[in-house]
């Protein structure tokens, strides 16, 4: 059973800042999950990227921090229809990640602790568009918004950005994850405002 929070009220921006359609603006960072939250140790957390070839690739927090940091500065949107302007983050692009993985794939499958998944199109983790982030606002990501770590894919409806992350999966096939398979739309693009299967 999903766990939303409620109660939060949104608004549109008093500026010039742009809302996808249907969304309003909120400066609360509201808190949904499909689940209880994960609590993963950063002594505990790796990630591995497995390639549609089974070649595998794992960094445990060291090495994760020892890559290349970046502070992308991102608006948010959730499917719930709220938007957040101007989120500060630090992570490792997806592009460092990946450099070094030799993949023919198309699609990419997320797998985070606690069982969620998400499927993306490869192309939208690269040039610059998605990072896994594990500070948030000048802190170390909180367990309820994600910590240790989680996939940001910003350009996308926030649900593709899984909470938790610890493997990312690439495949020549999609396959639709926790949400897609429950009539969430494949992709998710707010300013198409792709909510539900069918949009």
């Amino acid at each position: 059973m999903p766990i939303i929070s409620r109660g939060f009220h949104g608004r549109r921006p008093a500026d010039d800042r742009k809302l996808p359609p249907g969304q309003f603006e909120t400066f609360d960072f509201p808190v949904l999950s499909a689940g209880p939250t994960p609590h993963v140790a950063q002594e505990d957390w790796e990630l591995d990227i497995t390639t549609e070839d089974g070649a595998r690739h794992s960094w445990d927090w060291a090495a994760f921090m020892a890559l290349p940091m970046e502070s992308p500065t991102v608006d948010l949107h959730c499917v719930t229809r709220w938007s957040k302007f101007g989120t500060e983050w630090q992570g490792v692009s997806l592009d460092v990640l990946l450099e070094d993985v030799e993949t023919a794939a198309e699609f990419a499958f997320i797998h985070a602790h606690g069982g969620y998944t998400t499927n993306l199109p490869l192309e939208d983790l690269l040039d610059g568009q998605a990072w896994i982030v594990h500070r948030y606002d000048g802190e170390d990501l909180a367990p309820e918004h994600g910590g240790p770590a989680r996939l940001l894919v910003p350009h996308l409806y926030l649900w593709k950005s899984a909470k938790w992350v610890r493997g990312i999966e690439l495949r020549q096939d999609d396959e639709p994850g926790f949400w897609e398979s429950a009539g969430y739309h494949d992709y998710g693009d707010p300013w198409r405002e792709q909510r539900y299967q069918g949009d």
